[in-house]
């Protein structure tokens, strides 16, 4: 199977639940995985640890920990990203309307991670609906054009 390296993207841990919960967003997530570069970064990792202890789901947790080290390359957060996510979450935050749920510092260091790596994040969090860096998986519209654009490309090689 042939990847479009030009095309990377960063799977947010909304991503990856709906990738196994074989949603529409899923299958995107899917076809990102087998033809695109992905990226996780380590907190995703850590965010879904947490879920899937939490929720005493350790068999699954196991698997898919075991498949995004293999599908995905892992992004661990250093002191420049750390530094750099701070001021993301800030800058963010500015930007955010009084009543809406408050970017966290997991959010920033997943948003920072997609522009040091440059590339898109994938997710379906509001906080990041209208970044012009991001897929929201939420807007079909958005995600059906990326999947043609690959999809093209593909088809050119």
């Amino acid at each position: 199977m042939m990847r479009i390296m030009s095309y990377k993207f960063v799977i947010d841990s909304y991503a990856w639940v709906e990738y196994l919960l074989g949603s529409t967003a899923g299958k995107f997530v899917d076809f990102l995985l087998k033809n695109a570069s992905c990226i996780t970064p380590s907190i995703v990792i850590a965010e879904l640890s947490d879920k899937f202890h939490r929720e005493k789901n350790l068999k699954e947790w196991q698997i898919l920990c075991k498949f995004i080290k293999h599908k995905t390359e892992i992004i661990s957060l250093d002191a420049i990203l750390a530094d750099h996510s701070g001021k993301c979450k800030n800058f963010l935050r500015r930007q955010q309307l009084p009543n809406e749920r408050k970017v966290g510092l997991a959010d920033a260091i997943i948003y920072q991670t997609s522009i040091s790596q440059d590339s898109r994040l994938v997710t379906g969090d509001e906080h990041f609906e209208s970044s012009k860096s991001v897929v929201y998986l939420k807007n079909r519209k958005a995600v059906e054009k990326i999947r043609t654009d690959i999809t093209k490309n593909l088809l050119k090689m």
